[in-house]
């Protein structure tokens, strides 16, 4: 059964970088599509960016582009999200999800979630 398990969360300044790593146990990353979410307090579930099973394609929500990446490792298992000039904004905890294909609606074998506050 596939494994999800999100980490490198962590409080960190405005404009300040962090790395996020979601890790994938139980099965082959390979031929998953791989989605990072975030949830805010009192908000919905949003995407945030998704890359696709060979890492060919990544897409990302408007309010990350050109600040987030996203980026696999199929060897170690391993989808990170690399995170600059972050804003108080992206304050969330932070999940990611799998799924076939980038354009699927339904993602699944969420992990726990790691925690992001951008903050001074």
């Amino acid at each position: 059964q596939l494994r999800l398990v999100e980490s490198g969360g962590a409080l960190v300044q405005p404009g300040g970088s962090l790395r996020l790593s979601c890790t994938i146990s139980g099965d082959t990353l390979t031929y998953y599509a791989i989605g990072w979410f975030r949830q805010a307090p009192g908000k919905e579930r949003e995407r945030v960016s998704c890359i696709d099973s060979s890492g060919s394609s990544t897409n990302y929500a408007d309010s990350v582009k050109g600040r987030f990446t996203i980026s696999r490792d199929n060897a170690e298992n391993t989808v990170y999200l690399q995170k600059n000039s972050l804003k108080p904004e992206d304050t969330a905890i932070y999940y990611c999800g799998s799924a076939y294909v980038c354009s699927s609606r339904y993602f699944g074998s969420w992990g726990p979630g790691t925690q992001v506050t951008v903050s001074s």
